[in-house]
């Protein structure tokens, strides 16, 4: 993990390169969860529009982004 990083300027980062690297990882997490409840839910029969809507994107939105799993 980069912590305690010089940026560029040569300035100590105050921390936010360690935060950047968290906030990137905890998104790696949580996109990984949305993959396998999308896949549950389609094997739950629920449809795209109700995994859209649950999930506060359209319909096409999570259908062209999980296609491929269900």
């Amino acid at each position: 993990m980069l912590t305690d990083v010089k940026t560029s300027t040569g300035a100590d980062d105050g921390g936010v390169v360690g935060e950047l690297a968290a906030v990137a990882e905890a998104k790696s997490v949580l996109s990984r969860r949305e993959e396998v409840a999308v896949r549950r839910a389609r094997n739950l029969g629920l449809s795209w529009a109700e995994i859209g809507t649950l999930l506060g994107v359209t319909r096409q939105t999570i259908h062209r982004k999980y296609r491929n799993v269900g």
